[in-house]
């Protein structure tokens, strides 16, 4: 089982640190990590998978459950990949791991405070700000990132709050990745398929309400640079009661992005470009809501109607260019349109928060590092500090992604630990300090509890589990 809240690494906290060799039983390396998710906890397995270096984890975490954007942003109708979690807790498990939710970097705990108790830090705080679109209308009332909306419907405690004006029959979608997918589906699907999953009550209470009858999921190049997986897109021809609708002359390839395929032949691209072909004329004819994927078209302006918020959007068809280097991108041609539409959603792109006292580059939306070591503006190594996960390198790949990265920026971490290139703390009573900045800190065993009670209730009305969605319920549901 996890480390209770109180327990020790194994020698006595409250007395002066060790003389002994560092790295070993008695006095181990004692690493921070900052963020709870899968970069986070494939990190300490790494440690953990040391036999010749011992290593301590304490994992923090502004929320007070773990597991990032594996709670809070995974599909709730994708409960297969949320089974990730087994590992994690596995590594939970180790007597050498300990929990700290609901503890935020540069609030409760300052870089000084962590340079004293650990002998290197890791950050991997994510990338959960969404990029802009830049366009006039973009602030209106009914316009919205994605970010919000799939944190609002996962029951992300910093988004319970919001509300979607769901009564609108046009919804638009800007963007072709995954997650545009994800809110297009789930706002195409029926109440019957939505309350067999995890979502938040709140959501599908008002989804169940949804007045939403047309959802376009906009793409400004073409579908052989969609960055959708082949599997979320195939889902959207199985829906229940939509129908998910391409045009033919936006499914056949320009000649630069059919050389492109031709050139480097990619068996992916070429079978979701026959799953969006077999959309033409709609997947579902007859079906209450329609999903229209759209490529080649970009917005320029929202613009409001009579009670100030989202009434239409203008549109541009773009058209595939080749620069003198064969990338492939998008411009704008002279033919536009004019679109009804009540309510945006734009997916296009995230992008890191910069920490206290972590050099950070403002461009890209990450931690200036080279291979996991942070660096300053200079390129020096910044004593002590690592990144991992999206905040090292930019909101890519699947969850999988961040276990080859987190091991890339612990294999520098065990270097410098055998240079001698780390902090020298002083201190070791971490629980003392976060006892006095933030008594209402959760451990892993009360997440563990949480988990239970969640399930429990989930189960009892057939869905995997009925989620907590404020520290409040959690303290409640705990006793504390």
């Amino acid at each position: 089982m996890p480390q209770s809240p109180n327990a020790t690494f194994g020698h006595n906290l409250s007395n002066p640190i060790s003389m002994s060799a560092l790295g070993t039983e008695q006095n181990p390396w004692r690493i921070a990590i900052i963020g709870a998710g899968p970069a986070g906890f494939y990190a300490a397995e790494h440690f953990f998978k040391q036999l010749d270096c011992i290593a301590h984890v304490d994992v923090f975490d502004r929320l007070p459950t773990p597991h990032g954007l594996v709670r809070s942003g995974v599909a709730p109708d994708h409960e297969k990949i949320k089974t990730v979690t087994r590992v994690f807790d596995k590594t939970a498990s180790n007597p050498r791991f300990r929990f700290f939710g609901n503890v935020e970097f540069g609030k409760h705990l300052q870089l000084a405070d962590l340079q004293k108790y650990y002998h290197q830090i890791y950050f991997s705080t994510g990338s959960l700000v969404d990029r802009k679109l830049d366009i006039p209308g973009e602030d209106l009332p009914r316009s919205h990132s994605a970010t919000e909306f799939v944190a609002w419907y996962n029951g992300h405690p910093d988004f319970r709050h919001l509300s979607f004006d769901l009564s609108q029959e046009r919804v638009a979608v800007v963007g072709v990745g995954n997650v545009a997918v994800d809110v297009a589906r789930i706002l195409c699907k029926t109440v019957d398929e939505l309350k067999t999953t995890d979502i938040a009550d709140y959501a599908l209470e008002a989804l169940a309400n949804s007045k939403v009858k047309d959802v376009i999921l906009m793409g400004r190049r073409g579908p052989s640079q969609a960055a959708f997986s082949l599997k979320e897109i195939k889902e959207m021809g199985e829906l229940e009661n939509a129908s998910s609708v391409t045009l033919p002359e936006e499914m056949a390839l320009d000649e630069y992005s059919a050389k492109a395929l031709e050139e480097n032949p990619d068996r992916m691209t070429e079978k979701t470009i026959e799953v969006l072909k077999e959309m033409i004329g709609g997947s579902k004819p007859g079906a209450s809501r329609t999903c229209h994927i759209r490529f080649l078209v970009s917005p320029t302006a929202l613009h409001p109607g009579e009670d100030g918020g989202v009434s239409s959007m203008s549109v541009v068809r773009n058209k595939i260019e080749r620069s003198a280097s064969g990338r492939l991108s998008s411009s704008m041609t002279d033919e536009k349109f004019e679109w009804p539409v009540g309510l945006v959603f734009r997916s296009v792109g995230y992008r890191g928060e910069a920490l206290p006292g972590i050099p950070f580059r403002e461009d890209w939306g990450v931690i200036r590092n080279e291979n996991g070591r942070v660096i300053s503006e200079s390129g020096d190594p910044l004593l002590g500090c690592y990144t991992g996960g999206w905040i090292k390198r930019g909101p890519s790949g699947v969850i999988g992604t961040n276990k080859p990265d987190a091991v890339e920026s612990v294999s520098c971490m065990l270097q410098d630990l055998a240079a001698g290139k780390h902090f020298s703390p002083t201190e070791s009573d971490i629980q003392s300090l976060i006892k006095s900045r933030q008594p209402a800190s959760f451990s892993y065993a009360d997440w563990l509890e949480l988990d239970r009670i969640e399930s429990e209730k989930g189960e009892a009305t057939g869905r995997p589990r009925i989620k907590f969605t404020s520290s409040e319920e959690m303290s409640a549901a705990l006793g504390k």
